[in-house]
């Protein structure tokens, strides 16, 4: 499972796998709504009699990305066709049009009549229910299109536009659909179908002994025709070449707010860094969703998907890039928080990226007893994030808007949802979504976000409710010193259960409590932080040549080994760079500084071909599990550089007396 190059622009996302097939198409949501659903857009050359997808084996396949770019750079090479193509495809920056240039290279000693299949296998809406596509003759183009969704396909080549093209049934009855139709080289040019339906197209050149052709091709996405259709002229207008080339400009631009000191880290980390970036821009919506992944393979596993707004994953993602200078890129999140904070001032367990509410797993009824069915890191983090980018970057505006509709409400609600006799939040579910109880994680997360709420209420003279948050945070502070501490163990606990009408600790070592220096409850060098990390290092590490640090011991999501000794769970991308925060914040020197930097070097090295980074990676193979790419996992490797980055300079600093 797995997105190997993925482009978008904040309304448009396009998913291409690692044969170059596009695989997911959303519009006008990144994240909603899905067009092709994980299905095959196939893509395919004829040259001399002979046909080849590009799933076809003897193809040797290049992936990569244009140096500091939202457009690929795939190279693909067939020996028998005696062709190679260079691949380019991007989104613009603005408009809704997904541009792919192919460069078809020459390696026989004569001329060659080539042509190139793109195939469109569309559930508009995403299903298949009732789409047509048709062949449009006004501009030669070929369109698909259900309710208000509209898909036109063009291109050109130096022999002109479209050479061939046909619609058909797929999936339906024994019809595979077009695709097959163009495997002898020609389309019978059917003009309109409707259903379940595919499209294919063609176009043709002659390419000279040692030489190239480019061809360009193009699909315009709308809410109507008149829509598509002036975005295909103006496509035409303005040449797809140039349109590619000013896509490339503009991401080095956005880059270059990153900046460009970085250390003695090594140009892959540096590469893996700003790959990161422009992969957590492709996954936030210009309205203010960042999605937790949209890679559709994982719905062969439990019929749903990752293209949710998790508060949680978008808070520390919208934190990491805050950090990075990216204030305005995640200003949207804060605002879409606020417009769907509930009235009682919580966030959901999750959100679609239209702001509705998302599925849940979580009960409202359990054994007859009502149940809050929430995640409480997911209000308390948004406040704590929202704050650390004020204090970035100064921003005042942002958070005045936010400070009745958003601050107050959610603080209120975490200063009311506590278990007195505890000095502790009440029960919710853990980040993992998968346990209800007190947890060490959660806990420090509402105080983080109620510390920042107070610095807020402080910021806005309103002294009387920073008074307040202060003294609930400072309880709960009291109560993870009291409660949450296992003197036998020698570290936090997890967290605390219900068992028998008591509260009980639950002692498995779990990798969130990072989250006890992270969220400001505990500086990182704590005698009993710095224990409790120890034991996540030790004991959550995976005993392979991969290794890497598991979330916690007898962890079973996606498992792949029963020796829970040597392998406590898969190494996830991010567990296994919270502990070189821990090791980045508690550095004395910069020769300290090495093993963070190595598992910044690792992590970049498990990034699949292109640069994307998994979930989480099998233990004994390193081969990628669950989702790729993921949000959370590239958001956290940006934090982990630039706090690896100006901690070297503090040290350095330090060190000449600076």
């Amino acid at each position: 499972m797995a997105r190997h190059l993925v482009i978008g622009n904040g309304k448009m996302l396009v998913n291409l796998d690692n044969r170059c097939f596009i695989r997911d198409v959303y519009f006008p949501y990144v994240g909603q709504l899905n067009h092709v659903g994980g299905h095959a857009c196939r893509f395919g050359v004829w040259c001399d009699g002979l046909f080849a997808w590009l799933d076809d084996p003897e193809w040797s396949i290049e992936l990569g990305y244009v140096e500091d770019s939202l457009v690929t750079n795939v190279t693909a090479r067939h020996e028998r066709l005696g062709l190679e193509l260079q691949l380019n495809d991007g989104i613009h920056q603005r408009e809704s049009i997904y541009l792919k240039r192919v460069v078809v290279r020459n390696l026989r000693e004569y001329e060659r009549d080539v042509r190139v299949f793109f195939h469109h296998d569309l559930m508009i809406d995403g299903n298949e229910v009732g789409d047509t596509a048709a062949f449009y003759p006004s501009n030669r183009t070929v369109f698909h299109y259900k309710r208000s969704s509209y898909f036109m396909f063009n291109g050109r080549s130096d022999q002109g536009g479209i050479y061939q093209f046909s619609t058909g049934i797929k999936r339906f009855h024994s019809a595979e659909g077009t695709w097959r139709d163009a495997e002898d080289g020609e389309l019978m040019g059917n003009a309109i179908a409707q259903g379940s339906v595919d499209s294919t197209i063609s176009f043709r050149t002659s390419v000279p002994v040692g030489s190239e052709r480019t061809i360009y091709y193009w699909m315009s996405v709308g809410e109507s025709m008149e829509e598509v259709k002036r975005l295909d002229q103006y496509v035409q207008d303005s040449h797809p070449e140039k349109l590619l080339s000013r896509i490339v400009i503009y991401w080095n631009q956005w880059l270059s707010r990153a900046g460009g000191s970085f250390g003695d880290l090594p140009t892959a980390v540096v590469r893996q860094f700003k790959h990161s970036l422009l992969i957590v821009k492709t996954q936030t919506d210009e309205r203010g969703a960042i999605i937790a992944a949209n890679d559709t393979d994982i719905l062969q596993y439990n019929r749903d998907h990752y293209s949710y707004m998790w508060p949680r994953d978008g808070a520390l993602i919208a934190d990491a890039m805050s950090l990075a200078g990216y204030h305005r890129t995640i200003a949207p999140f804060f605002q879409f928080c606020g417009r769907n904070l509930s009235p009682e001032g919580y966030l959901q367990h999750k959100y679609n990226p239209d702001g509705t509410v998302g599925s849940s797993w979580h009960p409202y009824v359990v054994n007859g007893v009502p149940r809050l069915p929430i995640q409480e890191d997911e209000t308390g983090l948004v406040l704590y994030a929202l704050w650390k980018d004020y204090a970035r970057h100064g921003e005042i505006e942002l958070a005045q808007s936010l400070y009745s509709t958003l601050i107050r409400k959610a603080s209120a609600f975490l200063c009311d949802y506590m278990e007195p006799e505890l000095d502790l939040p009440k029960p919710s579910y853990d980040l993992w979504e998968e346990r209800y109880g007190i947890w060490t994680y959660t806990v420090a997360s509402v105080y983080g976000g109620l510390m920042a709420a107070a610095y807020f209420a402080d910021l806005f003279g309103d002294y009387d409710r920073s008074d307040q948050y202060r003294e609930v945070a400072e309880r709960i502070k009291r109560g993870i010193e009291e409660r949450l501490w296992d003197e036998e163990a020698g570290r936090y606990a997890r967290g605390l259960v219900q068992q028998d009408g008591h509260w009980v600790k639950d002692m498995t070592v779990e990798s969130s409590l990072f989250g006890l220096f992270e969220f400001g409850v505990f500086p990182a060098d704590n005698d009993r932080v710095a224990k409790t990390m120890q034991a996540i290092s030790e004991k959550l590490r995976i005993n392979t040549s991969i290794g890497g640090i598991a979330r916690y011991t007898n962890d079973y999501y996606f498992r792949q080994s029963d020796d829970i000794e040597r392998i406590p769970g898969n190494p996830w991308i991010i567990c296994t760079l919270w502990v070189a925060n821990f090791q980045i914040e508690t550095a004395q020197d910069p020769a300290a500084l090495g093993e963070p930097r190595r598992t910044l070097e690792k992590v970049a090295g498990f990034a699949l071909a292109g640069g994307n980074l998994p979930e989480q990676l099998h233990p004994e193979t390193g081969e990628p599990l669950s989702v790729a790419p993921l949000t959370w996992s590239h958001a956290t490797y940006v934090a982990t550089v630039c706090k690896y980055v100006r901690k070297l300079e503090q040290l350095n600093a330090a060190g000449t007396g600076g």
